[in-house]
Formats: structure tokens, sequence, C-alpha cells
């Protein structure tokens, strides 16, 4: 690693494609988005259509409550903190912002979100907000951007449904005959193939090009939605940098805008839509732009129809739809004299408002539907000249964005995310200034789209890229080269980085890549999980979602050892619901899978504000704590995180916790080095044998800085002469907790007393008495083992009340943080500048594997009766051992 320039000992820099902290030491950042029900206001998800469009159209919804109520805010985030995550990619929509009209600002929930940041801060969390969108808004079935920003671009929203300009949730499939429930996975997405999505991307990033008649307020559409966008995420930048303890401290850069579209930009031919497999998905009606500019207008379209099934998307015959003569287009008198009577904005004389736009510019012709330039968006109009989105487009509208934000955030980390699997532009460096990162997205789309773990799968990516002739080419069959192409897709979008910061890109990336998005749905097989089929026989087993889901996060180890935030952690996800917005089911965590009493019985873990963040500065002695944190008061602005003292408790009320209501848990609570004295080349894990294999590279230049070490090796980064800031790795109890711990936490009869002694042996050699004596005291006291280069080639085991585990390293000596889940690696950094040593070390469960039954995650309530499992001792119990014949889980 090259030398860090000086800073705050929680300053993450950006260097060589990895974060690195202020020591020198790699970082990998890993978290969950936080959360998928900031998308809507607390009372009004998706499905909910009363007060749907009445506080739309005056601008009254408030997004205050969102991620998290202040006074539930602890126990998430100590839940979050305890899988090991140290990184929240932080959703808030525009809308959220600017909702009562263009130029006014929502304070209040500005001032909310820095309290919710601060109590991020207390937790030990970075975090990066990103400006969140899909589909453009939730009045055109997704989320983002304001109302007003529909009606200033000419639409009635109110005719969307009719028009089928957009599908909206609370109104599907029609607003006379609504069933919500019925609403098809990911048919949301669709509308990034509809009127409204591709007409608003079109304006909001080529507005001056393709729509010059576009006129408001004396300037262009393009500029007015772009400068509105900026100006309100510069606003929160302003607000979060007064509040004076949050920038790099806990809010280390901005996304740039989610899963940002093209819309109709580059299209080739309107009148077609693109047999090829794009990111956009085919699935119900898929009109082409065509037939969407006439269906807007009100005119009678046959649209075709598609079916998704095991093998993707089919032609599935043909739909009629009539809007009955309904405009998606706003009628002239609701702007009298130009001029909006709630919004206030004048529009130009030359935009005249009841017709579509793209007929307005002679693209099409109203009486007779036809088009008259079906290249229009292929090239810059009046040559032919070809369009290139990226460079011409995307690219200006980021560079405005990030320098309103850098206004206020200086240091900011730029977050870059191109559309969905388009790589990014090559952007200067004169932009990035040294602080940046690629932030694309990766779901398995069949799983996701079919809601089902497949036997077989295919190569996306690669398809979509033109890595392959054929279909059949793609084609993975069997889980295990399944897992192998999901590896391979992450590492085609990891090559990406090499874009950002040079101009050619060459050589290895300059900045780190971070999976901005991963995840997979928990509503599969017709919500099997929830006891919804089978009478319930399957309620509780989540081992397919398991499957799916650590298959995703093994594609982000390996060589790859990327960061990422799993989408997503929604407080009020249900089972009927899931996360409240578009029937989308992807929260780690549901309150509906709480154990039944065991909330009672566990209390809330708190954690204080001195939490160290272990991964981001020196290890120090810290500790989750059950205890309660002061409640915040009104107003937001004027409240502040008090420090508490740590509480002692027993690790198996931490595992309880940490269990309780998971979904997945084995998945995505995995082990992983946070921080590391040179660079993590290879990550292995496997679930089913709970094995943990790192191997790093590291050479003269890792050597850590430690600032308050007064015995340093001269001429060197930092290398204390005895000792060296250490690797650190999360080793979560849900995989390497001991028998004794999971005994305490869920109930076993087997075994109600547990030895409060440390054992520490080597296999083959007779047992040491280092320990044995000493009563286990529940703080965050450290256990070290010295390892020699000879001593490693013997295993060594650590067991006590937290753990039992087995540690195999090549060199060096080892401390287990218990209480914090973590195990520190010190080594010796080579001397000579030109070697580089290739060092591993292995952690394994010394019993085996944990069955996840023994967690409690298997079938649940009364169907472990008819399953045969044993049930709950009074509150908690423990699950009989061996296979739950009818959970499928082990």
């Amino acid at each position: 690693m090259p030398r860090v320039p000086s800073a705050s000992a929680s300053f993450i820099h950006t260097l060589d494609g990895n974060f690195v902290d202020n020591a020198g030491r790699t970082l990998l950042l890993r978290g969950v988005n936080l959360s998928g029900s900031s998308k809507a206001p607390v009372n009004q998800p998706s499905q909910v259509l009363d007060g749907f469009w009445e506080e739309a159209k005056i601008g009254s919804e408030s997004f205050i409550g969102r991620p998290l109520k202040l006074d539930e805010a602890d126990e998430h985030l100590a839940r979050l903190r305890g899988w090991g995550f140290n990184m929240l990619r932080f959703p808030v929509t525009w809308e959220a912002l600017e909702h009562e009209g263009p130029g006014k600002y929502d304070h209040d929930f500005m001032d909310y979100t820095i309290e919710i940041l601060r109590k991020c801060k207390a937790h030990g969390f970075k975090v990066y907000l990103n400006p969140h969108q899909d589909t453009w808004s939730r009045f055109s079935g997704g989320s983002g951007a304001p109302y007003w920003t529909l009606a200033a671009c000419g639409f009635n929203p109110c005719a969307f449904s009719a028009t089928q300009a957009a599908i909206i949730h609370c109104e599907y499939p029609t607003p006379a005959s609504r069933n919500p429930a019925e609403m098809p996975a990911m048919i949301w997405s669709t509308n990034y193939g509809k009127l409204v999505s591709q007409t608003m991307f079109a304006l909001f990033f080529g507005g001056s090009t393709f729509a010059p008649k576009c006129i408001i307020d004396g300037v262009n559409i393009q500029e007015y939605l772009q400068t509105h966008f900026a100006n309100a995420f510069a606003k929160l930048a302003q607000r979060v940098a007064a509040a004076g303890d949050l920038l790099d401290e806990v809010v280390i850069g901005w996304d740039s805008m989610n899963e940002p579209a093209e819309g109709l930009i580059s299209w080739d031919d309107l009148n077609v839509y693109p047999q090829q497999q794009g990111s956009t998905l085919k699935k119900g009606t898929v009109p082409s732009p065509a037939q969407s500019f006439r269906l807007g207008m009100g005119q009678v379209q046959t649209l075709d129809n598609y079916s998704f099934g095991s093998m993707g998307p089919k032609r599935d015959g043909s739909v009629t739809i009539d809007p009955n003569g309904v405009k998606a287009w706003a009628d002239p008198s609701t702007e009298p004299g130009n001029i909006h009577p709630r919004w206030g904005w004048r529009r130009d004389p030359g935009w005249t408002l009841g017709k579509c736009i793209w007929a307005l510019h002679n693209v099409w012709d109203v009486e007779s539907g036809y088009v008259l330039q079906p290249n229009y968006f292929a090239h810059v109009p009046g040559t032919q000249e070809p369009v290139h989105f990226l460079r011409a487009f995307f690219l200006p509208q980021y560079t405005l964005y990030l320098k309103a934000i850098r206004a206020h955030h200086p240091q900011a980390i730029a977050f870059v995310q191109p559309p969905v699997f388009a790589q990014p532009p090559s952007i200067p460096e004169e932009l990035l200034l040294g602080r940046a990162c690629y932030s694309t997205h990766y779901y398995d789309g069949l799983t996701l789209v079919t809601r089902h773990w497949n036997w077989f799968n295919a190569d996306a990516l690669g398809l979509i890229r033109g890595k392959y002739s054929t279909q059949l080419q793609a084609l993975r069959i069997g889980e295990r080269a399944i897992r192998s192409s999901l590896q391979t897709q992450l590492g085609y979008l990891k090559a990406d980085a090499t874009q950002l910061g040079a101009l050619p890109p060459t050589g290895p990336a300059r900045y780190p890549t971070i999976i901005g998005e991963i995840g997979t749905p928990f509503d599969m097989d017709a919500k099997r999980s929830y006891g919804y089929t089978d009478g319930g026989k399957y309620k509780g087993d989540y081992s397919r979602q398991e499957r799916a889901l650590d298959a995703s996060l093994n594609a982000a180890d390996g060589e790859n050892c990327l960061n990422w935030t799993v989408w997503t952690y929604c407080p009020d996800s249900s089972h009927p619901w899931g996360d409240g917005w578009n029937m989308e089911d992807l929260s780690l965590w549901c309150s509906d899978d709480l154990r039944a009493g065991e909330a009672e019985r566990v209390p809330a873990l708190r954690i204080p504000s001195k939490f160290s963040m272990g991964s981001l500065a020196p290890a120090q002695a810290s500790t989750l704590t059950i205890s309660t944190l002061p409640t915040y008061s009104s107003p937001y602005a004027t409240s502040s995180v008090e420090e508490v003292e740590p509480v002692q408790y027993e690790p198996a009320s931490l595992l309880s916790f940490l269990t309780n209501g998971a979904r997945a848990v084995r998945a995505f609570c995995r082990p992983w080095p946070i921080a590391v004295v040179g660079t993590a080349t290879n990550i292995q894990f496997d679930i089913s044998k709970a094995t943990f294999h790192l191997t790093i590279k590291v050479n003269a230049e890792d050597i850590p800085v430690d600032d308050d070490d007064d015995d340093l090796v001269p001429g060197k980064k930092g290398l204390c002469k005895d000792s060296s800031l250490p690797t650190e790795i999360f080793l979560p109890l849900v995989h390497f907790a001991s028998d004794a711990c999971l005994s305490k936490a869920l109930g076993s009869k087997a075994r109600d007393q547990v030895d409060d002694s440390m054992d520490i042996e080597q296999e083959g050699s007779s047992r040491s008495t280092s320990g044995t004596t000493t009563p286990r005291v529940y703080t965050s006291s450290t256990l070290t083992l010295p390892l020699t280069s000879q001593a490693a080639l013997l295993p060594v085991v650590f067991k006590d009340d937290w753990y039992d585990i087995t540690v195999t390293a090549s060199e060096g000596r080892v401390e287990l943080l218990a209480s914090e889940q973590k195990l520190l690696w010190f080594y010796t950094a080579p001397m000579d500048e030109k070697e580089d040593n290739e060092l591993t070390i292995e952690v394994r469960r010394s019993p085996g594997a944990i069955k996840a039954t023994a967690l409690g995650l298997g079938c649940t309530g009364e169907s472990r009766a008819r399953n045969g499992c044993a049930g709950w001792l009074e509150q908690v119990g423990l699950l009989s051992e061996g296979w739950c014949e009818g959970c499928s889980i082990m």
C-alpha cells in the first residue's frame, strides 16, 4: 500500500483499488441498505391507496420515521452491528427532501436524519448516502422524485394506470378493480420500459438535446430538474456538515442517483422493442415506445404480452389496452395563463399542455399515429452523430451533482453508479480527486424474478455484454457451476472500476468497488417459508433462501474480495406485504419471524457511543452492552447522543438476540477480514463445514502506522520493533459458538450448567494449563496465543462459553476478542521492499458446523410438532438434534 495522508483515526482513504484506514490497513466495508422502507412515508406503503394522490397533490407527505423510529433505532442498529456489519448504505429519496414544492425543503426531516446518523455513529457505523429512485417516482410506480416533477413535465399522474404509462401498486391491476396483493414479482421494474419513466429520464438527462421546446421558469426542463435534484441533496449535505460531528467520521461519501436509466436516449427504433435481453425486464405487457406514445394520448393499442419462466421471458399472446380517451398528459386548463396555481412555475408558451411532448417535437404524429423520426434518440438531432449516453449525458449530470455535494463535504468519497450492468464512463481524476468508489449492483436475476432457487442459472451479465453468441453457451447447470458463474460475474463488475480516474483506463483499478445492492427474495415458492403452503409444513424453513443468498455473497468472496451492502433491512417488514414496496420481500429481518416469547426474555442490546469501529481505527477494548440510551426529544436538531457505560452480558444473550427474527442469517452473518495488514487475495467460507480460510499478501509497504507507539522502526511506515497493528477478522457466533453458548442461548436440556473456564488445546499435544482455572468474566477481555512458524504446524483450539474454534495460521500470533466476535492476527511484514509474502489463516468450528435447527432457524410453532421436532422448552427451547425431515435444514 502507498503511504496514506495524515488524517484523523476514523478517516478512510481510497487507494490502489481498496478502502484504507489511516494506519494503512486495507478494509472491507460490508453491511446493509438501511432501509428499503425509506422509499415511502411511514404510513403510506405502496399498497395503500387512501391518501396516496391527495397528499401528493399538495406535497404534505412526510418521511420522518425513515429509516428507523428514533426510539427503536438502538435495537435495530445493535442487531446490525452484532451481525458484523460496519457499513450502511443510507437511501434518501428526493421526495423526502423537497416534497412541498420546488425549492421548499423539509428541514425537519433533514434534522431527523441527522439524529439517525448520530445513532449510527454511536454504534460504530460508516455511512454513504444514496439518492434513491426506482422508475423515477412513487407516482410512476417506483420511488424517488417528488410528485411535482411529473406535473412540471406536463404529465397527469392520475391517468398513468388507465394509459399504462406506469404500473402503480396501489391501483393494480386497475383503479376500478384493485388487488395489490396479487401484483406479480418484479413487475414494477417493467415501468422502465413504459412512457413515464422513459420520458422522465430522457428529459432529466437530455432535455436540452431532445426536448428544446420544454422551457419552464426560463430554463430547459433538463436544467430545471437537474438543478433542483442537486440542490436538494446539497441542502442535506449542508445540514449534515453543520451538525459538526458527522462528516468523514460517519458519513464518508455520497452515491450517485440509484440505478439511473437512459430512458429513450440511444433508442435505435421507436417502433420496436429490442429483442435481445437488456437490463429492463420483459414481463406482462411490453409496449414499444411508439405504442406508449399512442396510449399516452388515449389511443387503443394491442401489446405483446410476456411471461417469465425458468428459461427467461417468453411471448405469451397479446393484450389490448383501451384508455377510453384518457390522456397521460395534463389538460391546459390546469395552468391558467401558463402558471401552475399550486407549484408556481411559469411554462413557456411554446410548450403546449395536453399534447405528448414527443409529438410536440415532431417525433410522431398524433392523428395518424405514425412515427416520423424512428431513430430520433439514436443520434444527436440534426446530425448523424451517434448518441453516447454515459459520456454526453450521465457524466455532466453527475459532475453537477458531485460538485454541489462537495461544496459542503469536500472530502466526500464519490460513489459512482452508472445504469444497471453498464460500464461506467471514463471519469477524469480532476473530478474524483483521489476519493472515489465504483458502486455497482448485482442480483441473481433468475432467482429474483422466479422467486425460486433453481438447479440451473445463466451468466446473465456475460450474455448482456456479448460474451456469448447463443443463450445456451451462458447456461450453468448445478449449484457448483452456478456459484462459480456468480463469482465470475462479480469479477466482471470489479474490473469495471478501472474506468474511474484514468484517461484512458489502463492497469489495475485505482479505486475500490462496492456492490451497493445484492440480496435474495425471502417470499420464495409462494411464501412457503411463511407457512402459506403445504398446510404450514415449511413455516420458518429458509434453507432455500440461505443457499441463494450464500451463493451471491460467496461470489463477493474468493479472489474478488469485494465490499458490499446487502439489500435490505426493513424494521417494518411483514409476511403479507414484504418490505412495504411493490411486493418486494428482501429484508434480512422480519418481526413476523420473531420466536414466540424470546423477545421478552432477551433484553434489547445497545452499544455505547464510544464503540470502536475496530476496522476503521486501531483496535480497542469495547463491547456490546445491555443498557438503555437516553430518549431523544423534539426538536430533532437540538438532541444529541449521550455516552453510557458498558454493561456486561452473556454470550448466550447475544446469540439469541442476533438470530431472533433473522432470515437466512447463516448466509449473511459470515466471517470476513475487516482490516488487513497487507491485501486480502482470497476469502473462502464453507457454511456446511463452518470453515473460513483467508489468504493475504504483505510486503514492506504494508507496515501499518501506529501513531501512539514511541518505539518504531526507523525509516518504516510505523512497524513497532515488537508488534504491529493486527489484521482483524470477524468471527460470528452464529457459526462458531461453542455448544455451551448454544445450550444457554436456546434452552437445551443437554447442558443446564456450563463450565466458566477457558480451555486452550493444541491438537496432538497435552492440554495447556494457561487460563484453565481462571473464571471467565463476560467483558471484552482478550485471549492471546503466540504462534511461531513451527507452532503454526499444529492447530490451536480456543474453547469457552463463547467459542469453540480451531485456528491454524502460517505465522504470527492471534488474540480473540470474544465479546466483539473478532480475531486479531499479528504478524511481521517483510523488511525487504521488493518481497511479497503470502500468509494464510484458517478458522473452523472444532465440533463441526452448527445446524440451522440448533439456532432456532428451522420450522416454527405448530409445524414443529407435525414435523416431529421437539417443542421449545418453556419460552425458547431447542429443536431436537439431527435432521428435521419437514424442514430440510441441517
